[in-house]
C-alpha cells in the first residue's frame, strides 16, 4: 500500500506551507484522485488517521474528489468516461484513445479555520 508513504508526502508538504504562510488552523484538506490514479481513494482514507497523527493536521478532515477517467478516441474523435465504457468508445467502438483525464493527483484546496 503505497497511499501510506504518498499521504504522509502529502501531510509534509502541507505543513511546510502553513508555516510559510503563517497558518496555525487547518479545518479540511481536499485531494483530488483521478480514476485511472494509481491511488485508491479508499486507501487514502484509511491512511489518513496515520499520516496525520502527531501533525498540525491530526484534527483535520479529508474529503476527496473523483475526477473522470476521460479519453479521447483515435477513430473518432468522441471524448467518453474510459472506466464507464469499458475503454471501448461508445459511439465507434473504436479502442485506440489518448488519455485525457482521470491520472491526477492533487492537494486542492486547504481550508484554514
Amino acid at each position: 500500500m503505497h497511499e501510506l508513504t504518498v499521504i504522509i508526502q502529502v501531510v509534509k508538504s502541507v505543513e511546510a506551507f502553513a508555516k510559510e504562510e503563517a497558518i496555525t488552523n487547518i479545518d479540511t484538506l481536499v485531494l483530488q484522485v483521478g480514476e485511472l490514479s494509481t491511488l485508491i481513494p479508499r486507501y487514502i482514507e484509511a491512511c489518513y488517521p496515520a499520516a496525520v497523527d502527531g501533525t498540525m493536521l491530526k484534527d483535520t478532515k479529508l474529503e476527496i474528489e473523483i475526477l473522470p477517467g476521460n479519453a479521447l478516441c483515435k477513430t473518432c474523435n468522441s471524448v467518453y468516461n474510459l472506466i464507464k465504457e469499458d475503454k471501448i468508445c461508445p459511439k465507434c467502438k473504436g479502442l485506440y484513445f489518448e488519455i485525457l483525464s482521470g491520472k491526477e493527483f492533487m492537494i486542492k484546496e486547504i481550508v484554514a479555520c
